[in-house]
């Protein structure tokens, strides 16, 4: 017979979101269980940000050592051992691990169950030998890659993110199917280490970014030897020797034919609600994912859905802060509202590129096109010279009474220079802010303050406005 469970709170899944939940539960005394029927951390520590984040680090490394000559430093050749570099990520995964364990999380008194969870009804849970009845859930089961119907795909070998960073040796010739965020920086790193890369993206490579400052960053990959074909779907792919043939297709009608070593599908991401009993719950979810409100809750009011499983924006950042509203709702009974527009995001190739707010056209829509869109030109900054990553831009855009609605940059560091935006934009602050604060120089964070002084450039009438400027743009 199950053993029956009465918690306060049960999560299914510990990723990102669900074990913020439960640690945060647990720090306030309530009763929380924990399941995971795969490895502590999810996606995102074994096989998402933390890993890829590493090897583009080693990567980085690699590229350092082959750019130095503009600094008066000659390698006399580079020798790449990618085993090493895959031991590199082996141990950055270790070094997190205990943070994510099963056995810090028993310590701070969370009950974890390592196995299958599914729905039977409205309010239970069984997993192996114990029905839990919980007064809230969370559903945090998160997502896996999503593997489009190519026609000869399940008849080649092909990795996925759960899979590529098991290999020991560098690809001779590394095929990405998808242009986004993962595509793109699997495709440097793997170019930096010493592959032949070619990536096919059917519409626009980074298509949810700005285009200019998208642009850019293409531009930089493909300097750097990586061949990006654009608008170019992948019909079909079938066994060539030990590798892979790509059937491809321009939007003229061009026929593409790649062979590759390697094939990495990283066409977007599905969401991970099969078997888990949500009919049996009163719970609606489609491709997309789970349904919830704006509250995060779904159509079975004692359950909420966070992270990827929720659809929506997939990113380790975004479940984190979905597990704060969740807490704040079953524990305190605030109300709570998803913000969408408080996101920022980053994608971590070099350059970086990201993104906060609106967009140029979502803020013109929302204020009648009453918008300014600020920019600074990474050359124009002196850290940025004295370190030779002049190569970027920032845009901030400005609505109604110089208020940040939104920011966009690509160089060096722009996931750090977004820190800043993204605290901005939450906090409403408007240009005179963002051109007031003291930056120590030379920063890259200069940039902020020297787009948002251009704000008032076409306004000063009185001759001590006119001076403050000029002092501003010669020192800022």
């Amino acid at each position: 017979m199950a053993k029956l469970l009465t918690p306060d709170i049960c999560v299914i899944g510990a990723g990102s979101g669900g074990l913020s939940v439960a640690a945060a539960a647990a720090a306030f005394g309530v009763d929380v269980v924990l399941i995971e029927k795969g490895l502590m951390g999810g996606d995102c520590l074994n096989y998402g940000c933390v890993p890829s984040k590493a090897l583009l680090a080693a990567a980085k490394a690699a590229a350092g050592n082959r750019n130095q000559d503009r600094f008066g430093i000659h390698s006399q050749g580079l020798d790449i051992d990618f085993a090493k570099a895959n031991d590199h990520v082996r141990s950055v995964i270790a070094a997190i691990e205990p943070h994510d364990s099963q056995e810090r999380f028993e310590g701070l008194g969370v009950t974890v169950l390592r196995d299958e969870a599914r729905f039977t009804d409205e309010m239970t849970v069984e997993v192996g030998d114990f029905r839990i009845k919980a007064r809230r859930f969370v559903v945090a089961t998160g997502s896996t890659a999503l593997v489009p119907p190519i026609p000869g795909l399940d008849e080649v070998p092909y990795l996925i993110n759960e899979t590529l960073f098991e290999l020991r040796e560098t690809p001779k010739h590394l095929a990405i199917i998808g242009g986004g965020p993962i595509g793109l920086e699997m495709a440097q790193a793997h170019r930096r280490l010493g592959a032949q890369v070619t990536v096919f993206e059917a519409a626009k490579a980074l298509g949810k970014d700005d285009p200019e400052l998208a642009g850019i960053v293409i531009e930089s990959l493909r300097d750097e030897g990586i061949e990006i074909l654009e608008e170019t779907a992948v019909e079909r792919v079938e066994q060539a020797g030990e590798g892979v043939r790509v059937l491809a297709r321009t939007a003229d009608g061009t026929a593409v034919e790649t062979e590759a070593s390697h094939l990495l599908v990283a066409a977007g991401r599905a969401p991970n609600v099969e078997n888990l009993g949500l009919d049996e719950a009163g719970i609606k979810f489609d491709r997309r994912g789970i349904e919830v409100d704006q509250g995060l809750r779904t159509t079975n009011r004692r359950v909420y859905a966070i992270g990827d499983v929720a659809g929506g924006l997939q990113f380790t950042h975004v479940a984190g802060y979905q597990a704060g509203l969740v807490i704040r709702s079953i524990l305190f009974r605030m109300p709570v509202k998803m913000n969408n527009t408080l996101v920022p995001w980053v994608t971590y190739t070099s350059p970086e590129l990201g993104h906060i707010g609106m967009t140029v056209t979502e803020a013109k829509r929302a204020y009648s096109g009453a918008v300014k869109v600020l920019t600074a030109e990474y050359a124009g900054n002196d850290r940025a010279q004295a370190e030779g990553a002049t190569k970027g831009r920032l845009k901030l855009i400005v609505g109604p009474g110089g208020r940040l609605a939104g920011a966009d940059i690509v160089g060096a560091q722009a996931g750090e220079i977004l820190n800043l935006l993204s605290l901005a934009l939450s906090k409403k602050m408007k240009m005179k802010d963002l051109a007031g604060f003291i930056a120590p120089y030379p920063t890259l964070g200069e940039l902020v303050r020297r787009a948002a002084i251009s704000y008032y450039a076409d306004m000063p009438k009185k001759v001590w406005l006119r001076s403050l400027l000029a002092i501003l743009r010669k020192f800022g």
